[in-house]
């Protein structure tokens, strides 16, 4: 008999970043309630801008619907999971897999960049692989999208399973002939 044994990276004394689902429209109470256990927490935020009558206003919103990040070691996991507004942490094929701390670090730098940044639900396309060369995300690696003006940019964040678009212009991008970067 052939037992497969889940992975799980929860670690007793290194805290790692871990990705959690939470109910709808609960990202930032989620995070508000694991920072006043004392836990620490992240959620990825875009600005937006609605025009109501003749005002705009602005809204900070999830960049990931649904999604909270959190530095844990294992004895913080059942009070992450007890924490209202929390419905599970997120699995790969069953395995706890903690995010690197530079894919946080990455989207991190992502959002401070004033770029056009959106969540993109499929998958990696495939097209010409680039590197950043200017900007605060030098050394970024990717894959350019296949569009009639060359500005999208697509990099994917292996380890939280989501693809994020960005509006980049071609003068900061370079051919890269190594493979796309997990971040």
């Amino acid at each position: 008999m052939n037992l497969k044994h889940a992975i799980n990276q929860l670690d007793e004394n290194e805290p790692r970043w871990f990705a959690l689902y939470t109910r709808y429209k609960q990202e930032k109470v989620v995070l508000k309630r694991l920072k006043d256990k004392g836990i620490e927490s992240y959620v990825p935020l875009t600005r937006r801008v609605r025009k109501y009558d003749k005002r705009l206003r602005h809204f900070d919103i999830p960049l990931i619907s649904c999604y909270v990040f959190t530095k844990i070691t294992r004895k913080e996991y059942v009070s992450v999971l007890e924490t209202e507004g929390v419905v599970k942490f997120i699995k790969f094929s069953e395995n706890l897999i903690s995010i690197p701390e530079e894919e946080i670090l990455w989207l991190q730098k992502l959002l401070l960049e004033d770029l056009s940044l959106e969540l993109d639900q499929g998958g990696l396309i495939a097209g010409q692989r680039v590197e950043v060369v200017r900007g605060n995300l030098i050394g970024l690696k990717g894959t350019l999208m296949n569009t009639a003006n060359k500005k999208n940019f697509l990099v994917e964040f292996s380890g939280i399973g989501q693809s994020f678009r960005m509006y980049v212009d071609p003068a900061c991008l370079k051919l890269s002939a190594s493979r796309v970067s997990a971040l």
